[in-house]
């Protein structure tokens, strides 16, 4: 799976015939706009759920939720990081 950072107004293509346009968002909701041929089936995995008559398919609809963040120790294990290497450049003559 990629995972992909945008903002407001860029896009990916999917292809040669798909878009995906991130237009904005607030707190838990996310804006996206899909341009693709009338070929293609762009559903919710919600309704996919919904239909799904096997628990096997189920399953394979659920939802995918938000990464958890990092955990309090190792934000500042990463702080500690920094100012080490801050205070390392510091020490270093400029040339």
């Amino acid at each position: 799976m990629l995972k992909l950072t945008v903002k407001p107004g860029e896009y990916i293509r999917i292809g040669e015939d798909v878009k995906v346009i991130f237009s904005g968002g607030s707190s838990n909701n996310l804006h996206i706009l899909v341009d693709a041929p009338r070929k293609y089936n762009v559903v919710r995995n919600t309704v996919l759920e919904k239909n799904s008559k096997t628990e096997e398919e189920k399953k394979q609809y659920k939802s995918y939720y938000k990464e958890s963040g990092l955990s309090e120790e190792a934000k500042k294990q990463i702080r500690d990081i920094i100012v080490k290497d801050k205070e390392s450049n510091h020490l270093v003559p400029a040339k």
